[in-house]
């Protein structure tokens, strides 16, 4: 059984991160073969002055394929008492949790998603939408603030062209030329694009950039951008990967 998860609003300043500690809960819970996680997409919400955040506002998502001997209900109480034990104290975190649903309740939930980049969202927003859409949504301590973004970041999550991974990739040596076909051998990359969205093919090359490499999510894949390579006159490869700051625009 599979089921899409997201936790917003567990950090404090200067403590561990949210994706840190749902990394951590991801690995304990693959060791006690509860179940297998995917990797772990980070999705920036609306910055704004009378919305409390800690750092940049962003909510973290992951799917789950649960083992056949686990229950929904358990894996949602598994979920609850790590984000309480593992929480910094004054923070308000939400999770989300979510079996597939139809498209039109999806397109509801994606909707919600994309208002909560542009607009502040209510607690009772959330809530309502959660019920008429059989979403588990829970407040785990604080003022429980964090379940819009949970919610928003659940739909993002399932939307498949916001968010970037969390991790940084070292693809190889900076201003070192590789194939695409390799690197979408790693098991890490589903595809290389451009900006505008166009993959390149197998036997093109790119540069590889100054800096690490992040994954963006688009078209429901782990994605590499690649922007205009500014060598390429010397060269002729016309892409490099892109840089970190490049790189938040995702």
């Amino acid at each position: 059984m599979d089921c899409w998860v997201c936790v917003d609003d567990t950090d404090m300043p200067g403590t561990e991160g949210t994706g840190r500690m749902i990394q951590r809960i991801c690995g304990t819970l693959e060791q006690e073969k509860m179940g297998v996680s995917a990797p772990i997409s980070r999705h920036q919400l609306f910055v704004h002055e009378n919305i409390p955040f800690t750092s940049h506002n962003s909510a973290m998502a992951f799917k789950v394929h649960l083992a056949k001997n686990q229950s929904l209900p358990r894996f949602i109480e598994f979920m609850a008492e790590r984000i309480e034990f593992l929480s910094r104290k004054g923070s308000d975190p939400g999770l989300a949790v979510t079996l597939p649903m139809g498209p039109e309740d999806q397109g509801r939930l994606i909707d919600f998603g994309k208002r909560a980049k542009q607009e502040i969202l209510s607690k009772e927003a959330a809530q309502g939408l959660a019920r008429e859409l059989g979403i588990h949504l829970s407040e785990h301590g604080g003022t429980g603030q964090g379940i819009i973004g949970a919610l928003a970041g659940l739909g993002l999550r399932l939307s498949g062209d916001d968010g970037r991974y969390r991790g940084w990739y070292h693809l190889g040596r900076p201003g070192e030329i590789l194939q695409v076909g390799t690197l979408c051998s790693l098991p890490f990359i589903d595809r290389l694009v451009t900006r505008s969205g166009k993959a390149l093919m197998p036997e093109e090359k790119v540069s590889i950039g100054s800096e690490k490499t992040k994954t963006v999510r688009l078209d429901h894949g782990q994605v590499v951008v690649v922007f205009p390579n500014e060598e390429a006159g010397q060269t002729g490869i016309l892409y490099r990967t892109i840089t970190k700051e490049e790189s938040r625009q995702y």
